[in-house]
């Protein structure tokens, strides 16, 4: 019986966009910005932000360099948005649908310029942040590991005690749902710009009639 419900940010909560934020950072001067970021896993000095190895101002610093000229956090903060496609109010309604039923938790890789905004009111159109729809919030650059490594997985079921074959995750990364399904969790494979809620009701809402739908 699935009694806990784990989310995936990028891609699921949010619709991502990979090309926009490619463009706010060649904006900023960044040259090879279309080398730098990926959708799922970053590198470099974008994968040590979102690990935790480098604070946000520290980031800001070492991203000037880059770009040659020194940055504000604001603008580095409008870089990181730039991923950010418009907030699907129809997911999170169903998301508090759910929480009566459901531990519901948030598994990222993510950074904390992108946090200050989804953790902030100005995250819905309702004034509601991201902490309001979730349980427990899982986030890469303050457990120190990163999906698809299994150490971040484990570090959230030892955190809230649960069992693996209670859980369901949903992501959008491949390698992501082939990491939590090797440690025994139930997996659905979301896709970036697409409504999931149905699929998920489908899984995990008994044929009884008494159904959750988007």
């Amino acid at each position: 019986m699935i009694k806990n419900l784990v989310f995936d940010f990028g891609g699921v909560i949010v619709d991502i966009s990979r090309e926009r934020a490619v463009e706010a950072f060649y904006r900023l001067g960044l040259k090879d910005a279309d080398k730098r970021l990926d959708k799922y896993h970053q590198t470099g000095i974008f994968q040590e932000l979102e690990e935790g190895k480098l604070s946000a101002d520290e980031f800001r610093v070492e991203l000037g360099k880059l770009c040659g000229h020194t940055l504000t956090g604001e603008e580095v903060r409008q870089g990181w948005l730039g991923f950010m496609l418009q907030v699907d109010m129809v997911r999170l309604e169903f998301l508090e649908r759910l929480r009566p039923a459901y531990r519901l938790l948030l598994l990222s890789n993510t950074n904390p310029y992108i946090m200050s905004w989804a953790r902030s009111e100005a995250f819905t159109p309702v004034g509601k942040p991201l902490d309001a729809y979730f349980d427990g919030l899982y986030l890469s650059y303050k457990t120190g590991c990163m999906k698809p490594s299994l150490a971040i997985f484990n570090y959230m079921l030892a955190h809230e005690g649960i069992r693996p074959e209670e859980t369901l995750f949903v992501d959008d990364g491949r390698r992501n749902v082939e990491a939590a399904e090797a440690l025994g969790l139930h997996t659905l494979l979301a896709v970036n710009g697409e409504r999931w809620c149905d699929a998920l009701a489908l899984r995990i809402i008994p044929t009884n009639g008494d159904c959750v739908s988007a």
